[in-house]
């Protein structure tokens, strides 16, 4: 694993019928991979798939 044990934090949110979790990683461990704060956010860069496509996939449970 790239990361050091202290430079990760997992944590268990837990709810009745559930549970979440949530993992957090220091900057400076990212940033040894090459990610860091001022990259530009993710852009949708083209048209959604068609409505039936959704509808077929929610059919299928994907």
């Amino acid at each position: 694993m790239p990361f050091d044990p202290g430079e990760v934090r997992v944590d268990l949110m837990c709810r009745p019928g559930s549970g979440v979790i949530a993992i957090s990683v220091q900057p400076c461990a990212l940033r040894r991979l090459g990610l860091h704060p001022e990259q530009p956010s993710s852009q949708v860069t083209g048209a959604s798939p068609p409505a039936w496509w959704h509808a077929e996939a929610e059919r299928r449970g994907y």
